[in-house]
């Protein structure tokens, strides 16, 4: 595993204590240039590990707590009339003035305000009044939702859960490390002693790895088959689309550099495949009624799709 990637993991987890899978996707997530959709109960650490990875990266960092009454231009700025120049100019939102954006409770929002996520999520630029404004580069969205509490909250739709590269939740630690947590924060805040790793550069720099990562054409179709079998499943009734494969791939390259190698195996697929494709599917009526999960349907796939012809060379 490469230093940097093995102190970035290290940082992080004195933090979030007992949760080493999913800090690591986490970071293959920002090495794979996506975002991240966080799934969980409040009060488990999330915005705690947005803050982690900021300062273990040495990213820019902004919070946007979502509520109804939050507006577009509150996310994207928006244009003024400046009385002492007689001109009008530009003021900046929140997302042109971070690497590491955290959207928490994203849900709790109107659906014009989750739009206007959409485009900088996509193409690393936002759009007022007609003229482009581009993020700073990295740029990736950590946002969080509360699956418990659904009162007040507008469903992300599902095109705008299809600009996440991975669904992810953190979880109650166990005992121990709950004991762990404890102790850490008897006396001080472990975040005041997290140490910054890489820069902006060398996160562009680790990006570009991943993306020289190989992969096989014989792995390229084990790809193509389980998104073959997941859009022929009786219990989903939207499968993957040709975005969501990219994904898998992008992901799956990530996985294999986080994991010390320059080339793809199938491995690293099965490792991230719920991860990229849960939130991607639709589960079908025949689904609900035998009360299946969008992840036991596709670790069912998983199982089901073998492996032995990414074998041959």
């Amino acid at each position: 595993m490469n230093e940097k990637i093995t102190a970035i993991l290290e940082e992080t987890g004195k933090v979030i204590k007992g949760k080493e899978e999913t800090l690591e996707k986490i970071l293959m997530a920002v090495l794979a240039e996506g975002n991240v959709l966080l799934e969980d109960v409040p009060g488990v650490g999330k915005t705690t590990l947005a803050l982690a990875f900021s300062k273990s990266l040495g990213l820019s960092y902004r919070r946007i707590q979502f509520t109804p009454d939050i507006m577009p231009s509150d996310i994207t700025g928006f244009t003024m009339y400046d009385r002492r120049s007689g001109a009008f100019r530009f003021q900046e939102g929140p997302v042109l003035q971070c690497s590491l954006l955290l959207a928490d409770e994203i849900n709790r929002t109107a659906s014009k305000t989750q739009a206007a996520l959409l485009e900088v999520m996509e193409e690393k630029q936002v759009t007022v009044d007609g003229e482009s404004h581009s993020v700073q580069r990295p740029f990736f969205v950590i946002a969080t939702q509360n699956p418990a509490g659904t009162a007040g909250t507008q469903m992300l739709p599902q095109a705008q859960l299809d600009r996440f590269l991975v669904r992810l939740s953190i979880g109650y630690p166990s005992l121990d490390m709950l004991v762990e947590i404890l102790k850490d924060r008897q006396f001080e805040n472990p975040l005041a002693h997290i140490k910054q790793i890489t820069s902006r550069e060398e996160v562009q720099e680790l990006q570009q790895k991943v993306r020289a990562v190989y992969t096989d054409e014989a792995i390229l179709r084990y790809m193509g088959r389980l998104a073959e079998a997941v859009g022929a499943h009786e219990m989903i009734s939207l499968g993957l689309s040709p975005r969501g494969v990219i994904a898998l791939h992008h992901t799956a390259k990530a996985c294999a550099f986080v994991r010390g190698r320059d080339y793809v195996i199938p491995q690293d697929i099965r490792d991230v495949f719920t991860d990229v494709c849960a939130h991607r599917v639709i589960v079908s009526a025949k689904g609900r009624i035998a009360e299946k999960t969008d992840k036991e349907i596709l670790l069912d796939i998983l199982e089901r799709v073998p492996e032995e012809e990414t074998a041959r060379r």
